[in-house]
């Protein structure tokens, strides 16, 4: 059991919710996941983490209710107790295995796509703690959907903010500031995109045109977190890999991104009956 401390809505449909979880908070790196079950016969779902304190004992996670079971754990109060968190899972980020002195001299540029900020934040943080100059291009659909903006701020060197009907920063989506940021003379060693699926594709075209190299996080469909039931397979670079133990992360030129988008919508009918078991049909943006 894993008792909720900080349970803070950041948008009408997205939390932001802290855990009690200190093994765990000694031990994640970023770029790591957690698979979460509200209670017993809950639903396991694969949540990347968002923030850790090895002193505190604190893990976070960033939950958007996009059906049942995400609108059943954002229901839970502070006091209230998570029946399973699993974890850390999967490879950390890349970049933790270089040294200080490999990292000093590079420049690196974030995509985040709506709760994908929350997955980067923790990176972000990571290399601005080694010193290191990081990009951050902070994308949604529209105001509303920007997330972890001020916290973003903190550990960057500048932060570009869009939504694709210009409610907030610049209008368009996260590609044109890609190709903009590039196009003024800004040169990154790497490239690293986490969101919707689609937009990593397109991301992920982008950085192949602009020849910069880009790491992606497939956030998919998961069940046991230890590469044994296969559900989370994808194909990268021809080869069959399993994102919990083989990612999340990959390199973004590689992903058959239309493959893992097709796999994505294999449990649609059960999604949409269990919306309207629960009558939430209504609350969810799609």
């Amino acid at each position: 059991m894993y008792k909720i401390i900080k349970n803070e809505p950041l948008t009408p449909l997205i939390h932001y919710i802290e855990l009690e979880a200190p093994r765990l908070a000694k031990s994640a790196l970023p770029g790591q996941f957690l698979i979460v079950r509200d209670t017993q016969k809950g639903e396991r779902i694969p949540l990347t983490i968002c923030d850790y304190n090895p002193q505190t004992g604190m893990v976070a996670i960033v939950v958007q209710i996009v059906g049942a079971s995400s609108y059943k754990i954002c229901s839970l109060k502070e006091g209230d107790f998570m029946e399973n968190v699993l974890g850390p899972l999967g490879k950390p980020s890349e970049f933790v295995e270089f040294t200080s002195e490999e990292l000093k001299n590079k420049k690196y540029l974030f995509i985040a796509g709506g709760v994908g900020a929350a997955p980067i934040y923790p990176q972000v943080k990571y290399l601005h703690e080694k010193g290191v100059d990081v990009d951050v291009i902070l994308g949604a659909r529209n105001k509303d959907l920007i997330i972890l903006e001020d916290k973003l701020k903190e550990v960057c060197s500048n932060l570009y903010v869009c939504t694709d009907d210009g409610s907030k920063g610049e209008k368009g989506v996260v590609t044109l500031v890609m190709e903009r940021l590039v196009a003024e003379g800004n040169k990154y060693d790497m490239s690293i995109a986490i969101g919707p699926m689609i937009m990593m594709k397109f991301a992920s075209l982008t950085a192949k045109k602009l020849a910069l190299p880009i790491t992606v996080s497939l956030n998919s469909i998961m069940v046991d977190g230890t590469g044994m039931c296969g559900a989370c397979r994808v194909s990268v670079g021809g080869e069959t890999k399993f994102a919990c133990v083989d990612g999340p992360e990959f390199d973004g030129y590689l992903v058959d991104y239309d493959e893992a988008m097709r796999r994505q919508r294999l449990y649609k009918s059960f999604e949409t009956q269990a919306n309207k078991d629960l009558q939430i049909e209504h609350l969810l943006v799609r």
